[in-house]
């Protein structure tokens, strides 16, 4: 998509809003309009190929827009040409510094330079501009060019940007403009918090390395105190030694960041150096000598060594960078060993290769369009937001599935564990324990809904404090949760359970009848205690673990056990047709007609959740006294 303003959306005497796909453009066209005494010339809009421009005296001024060379991340540059009323034709042509000053006379750039860095400095965003008059021999080759390799059904690309690169050359230097890009707020709050909660931040920019840079400090990336690494042509160099160069750079940086550390615990020197913070810049001349060594270079492991490096900083910062260029940063750090896990934010086209390549993808809905957002698995209206999704409901989403994924093993260790003993007490016949209904039902309907609930509903810690804290998030960012200490513990929790389940109900059959009349119960009922208790426990254990009640949780948590005790209560109590053997017949109700059924099932949930119980009161305590000793601190 060009970089253009496709003009105003009402007359210029009233209020009005350039559309563009690029606020710089906005910003360049309304600087024209600004100043009526130095400028003066507003931009009324495109049509039907003509551009029609109100000068300084009020009059319209059309100009033919006859070929635009669109802006592409190689050439770091984009270019006009239009025919005057006069019948002139001239090429206009604007981009980055780099790619405008080798392509001007030499003599223009000197002043317009210092401009440039200085603005740069103060963290404008700039571009050069540059003319160059086209006699009518020179367009129509220029013409045909430009029709051949649109036409070419080969190599479509190539040829256009060997017609570009032969267009823009031999330009004048206009001169440069300076846009400034305000940070968004809280933007620096945002890159603390996300350092704070163990993050490495890296920027991946276009932009030029001083704009980028000041950038950074702006926004906290990079402390007055942070010691910076530099791989840019500067200190890499442009001559035929570069990759040599750069090697010795690699290795400087890697001694001392790696090597050169202390690995004993202790001492001066080693605390120094691990509280001393660096940062890295790197450009992508230099990126692409990283990724891609000549085969007579000094080293073939100039990736590794980086990447080690970048490992070792606080922060990274990469300027100059092409959209396949960010993409290639991200696909290399997702390849690194232990495999971390990466996301890419941005909102702008440039961004969407590296939005794609992360694991997670986040676009901006900004000004400069929705290409970002729509390719992109979440989308935020600004940076900050970045913040509460993920120390907040990153945090929370992580707690709720690790939950899941532990309670469904655990509950179902509970399910089969009796079944399992069982086989022991039956001649290994494949009796099974539970009826078929209930065998079906377990995971389908009586255990489903209020894990499901806790899963998208739980906060056991505030949005505001995880969003206030980013310690919250360390604890769960090395995937805790889901480690084997947790799984051994869920593992323990529900083998203990399925031994009180099982031994629990058959001890009692054992020294006792449990009805009134002097008889026992028989197959089919002490099953369907075990599977009473069995359906109680696992659901009050969740109520136990659940922190935030609403009104969901008590619908399902209550109603899945309003719905086990009804439904068993109908499935007994009917005599079906297309069942051959009444097996389940009255065995429900006449169960609960025991005092003793009634005991046990309470005796034995309890039990059962008495270890979870006891582990709460003591977390609580633990937590309190820790709030007393925080209070007189």
């Amino acid at each position: 998509e060009a970089d253009q303003v496709d003009g105003l959306m009402a007359h210029p005497e009233r209020k009005y809003t350039y559309v563009s796909s690029s606020p710089d453009e906005i910003a360049l066209v309304k600087g024209a309009e600004k100043n009526v005494k130095m400028y003066g010339f507003t931009f009324l809009g495109l049509e039907n190929d003509f551009m029609k421009i109100q000068n300084q005296k009020n009059e319209t001024e059309m100009y033919q827009l006859l070929h635009v060379l669109n802006f592409d991340p190689v050439r770091c540059r984009m270019s006009v040409i239009v025919r005057t009323t006069t019948g002139k034709l001239l090429l206009f042509c604007k981009g980055a510094d780099s790619s405008i000053f080798p392509r001007v006379q030499q003599e223009e750039i000197q002043q317009t330079k210092v401009h440039v860095d200085r603005n740069a400095m103060d963290g404008y965003r700039t571009l050069c501009v540059a003319f160059k008059e086209l006699t009518e021999k020179e367009y129509d080759k220029i013409d045909r060019q430009l029709n051949e390799a649109k036409m070419a059904l080969q190599d479509r690309e190539e040829k256009m940007a060997k017609v570009f690169d032969d267009t823009e050359a031999d330009m004048h230097l206009i001169g440069a403009t300076a846009v400034e890009d305000r940070l968004q707020e809280h933007l620096a709050e945002t890159i603390e918090a996300l350092h704070a909660a163990g993050m490495k931040v890296w920027v991946l920019t276009g932009d030029k390395m001083e704009t980028a840079k000041s950038t950074c400090y702006a926004c906290r990336l990079f402390q007055t105190s942070t010691e910076l690494l530099e791989l840019t042509a500067r200190t890499v160099g442009d001559s035929e030694r570069k990759e040599d160069r750069l090697h010795e750079l690699l290795l400087e940086y890697h001694k001392k960041l790696i090597q050169d550390v202390p690995k004993k615990r202790g001492g001066l020197k080693r605390s120094w150096m691990l509280s001393q913070e660096y940062g890295l810049i790197i450009d992508g001349p230099t990126l692409s000598l990283i990724l891609n060594p000549s085969q007579d270079s000094g080293s073939s492991n100039y990736k590794n060594i980086f990447l080690q490096i970048c490992l070792k900083c606080t922060a990274v910062l990469c300027c100059r960078m092409a959209p396949l260029q960010k993409a290639q940063i991200v696909q290399m750090v997702k390849n690194t060993k232990g495999s971390p896990i990466t996301l890419s934010i941005g909102d702008g086209a440039n961004d969407v290769s590296m939005i794609l390549e992360a694991h997670v993808g986040i676009g901006i809905k900004g000004k400069e369009g929705r290409q970002a957002s729509r390719n992109s698995d979440y989308a935020v209206p600004k940076f900050k937001h970045l913040r509460k999704l993920l120390l907040a409901h990153g945090h929370l989403y992580y707690v709720r599935i690790a939950h899941l994924v532990q309670y469904f093993f655990y509950k179902n260790l509970c399910f089969i564990l009796p079944q399992f003993l069982y086989q022991f007490f039956c001649g290994f016949s494949q009796q099974p324990l539970y009826d078929a209904a209930y065998l079906t039902m377990y995971n389908i309907c009586f255990t489903s809904l209020p894990i499901l609930a806790y899963s998208l509903l739980e906060q056991h810690i505030s949005i505001d404090t995880l969003t206030s804290d980013p310690q919250f998030y360390m604890k769960v960012s090395d995937n805790a949760m889901l480690q084997w200490r947790p799984f051994l513990y869920w593992t323990f929790l529900g083998a203990f359970e399925g031994l009180v389940f099982f031994f629990g109900v058959y001890f009692l059959f054992q020294s006792s009848s449990l009805e009134d009349n002097g008889k026992v119960f028989g197959n089919w009922t002490f099953g369907t205690i075990v599977f009473t208790v069995l359906v109680f426990t696992i659901t009050l254990k969740l109520a136990l673990d659940t922190r935030f009640w609403t009104w969901m949780n008590h619908f399902v948590i209550w109603g899945s056990l309003a719905f086990y005790v009804f439904f068993s209560f109908f499935w007994g109590g009917v005599i079906w047709p297309f069942l051959k053997q009444q097996r389940m017949y009255f065995v429900f109700a006449h169960m609960l007609t025991s005092v003793s059924t009634w005991l046990a099932i309470i005796l034995l949930i309890f039990i059962s959740l008495f270890p979870e119980i006891l582990l709460i009161v003591l977390k609580n305590i633990k937590e309190k006294n820790h709030q007393v000793r925080n209070k007189i601190m």
